[in-house]
């Protein structure tokens, strides 16, 4: 394909999809991907389910673009996340969520944030939030994020680093992961640690900022992010136990920060109130379940001080 004028600086985007979960939601993200204005992309899908349909439909799509491939065994989300960056081929790809939705001029927006500032390793496009139906939908959770952790969308494109970065990310993690296009190199010598499996994106992305690299905001709107209402009545979702997780990881990089000289980052990550008023949020679920030692978890998690 001939590049566009003035956006060298991507090539082929790998489109990393790792697919576990509902079959026709995932079949609406790989049209997502084949509705593209710029068709110079390349999408792999890893599938760690085993829904006997699906190697047929991707068989029938008849488009070299698109590789298809299985695990033998089920490799759970980090393992699977970690075998599709050592998949990529090309100098940046994106990690496509199997129940979101690009927008048809996706790679075409993300092209142009790379030509403009080809030195950064983080690309986080416009997003819109829509419900499981695929309707406009918000949560309390990501209008605070908006309104009190995102940089204002001023139609300008930034360029943001450093300790006042990792600060913002730590008190709210305002980024939508699947969306964003990475400089492949730099994941690749990070990747996602193996001991997380729910705040994974947050652990990569402040080591990234660590160690010096970039994040642009591009200001165009050209992804769709899918949430679940019914995700709240998960045992997952109400059980607190996710949380665990979270406040070992945020201490963790805390007393990492602090050795690395950046103290507002680390008292961020002692805080985390982002994460704390996640978690009151999710009380309310777990009492219309009667789940007693959720709530419990719940409210100890979202009120303990930070050490």
């Amino acid at each position: 394909m001939t590049a566009v004028h003035g956006t060298e600086g991507l090539g082929t985007l790998d489109i990393m999809l790792p697919h576990y979960g509902d079959t026709a939601l995932m079949q609406a993200a790989v049209r997502s991907v084949l509705d593209q204005t710029d068709k110079d992309w390349r999408l792999t899908v890893v599938d760690d389910g085993r829904e006997p349909e699906v190697p047929g439909w991707f068989a029938s799509l008849g488009d070299d673009r698109v590789r298809y491939q299985r695990n033998e065994q089920n490799l759970g989300i980090t393992r699977n996340f970690r075998k599709c960056v050592d998949l990529v081929e090309s100098t940046h790809f994106t990690m496509l969520g199997s129940d979101d939705l690009l927008l048809p001029t996706y790679v075409e927006t993300m092209r142009a944030a790379v030509a403009a500032v080809p030195d950064a390793a983080i690309y986080q496009p416009g997003v819109e939030v829509i419900d499981e139906h695929g309707n406009t939908s918000t949560t309390l959770g990501d209008e605070v994020k908006k309104r009190l952790y995102a940089p204002k969308n001023t139609g300008r494109r930034l360029v943001l680093s450093g300790e006042p970065l990792a600060a913002n990310l730590l008190g709210g993690n305002w980024l939508y992961f699947p969306s964003i296009v990475w400089r492949a190199d730099a994941v690749k010598a990070v990747s996602f640690r193996e001991d997380l499996s729910v705040i994974q994106d947050l652990a990569l992305i402040i080591e990234l900022i660590r160690r010096g690299e970039k994040l642009v905001v591009e200001p165009a709107t050209a992804f769709r992010y899918r949430r679940h209402s019914g995700s709240l009545s998960s045992s997952e979702a109400v059980s607190g136990a996710r949380f665990g997780e979270a406040v070992r990881f945020f201490n963790e990089v805390a007393d990492e920060l602090d050795g690395h000289g950046w103290p507002k980052a680390a008292r961020a990550a002692r805080r985390h109130l982002s994460m704390r008023l996640h978690a009151l949020t999710m009380v309310p679920g777990a009492l219309r379940h009667r789940q007693s030692a959720a709530v419990r978890s719940l409210l100890g998690y979202a009120l303990t001080n930070a050490r």
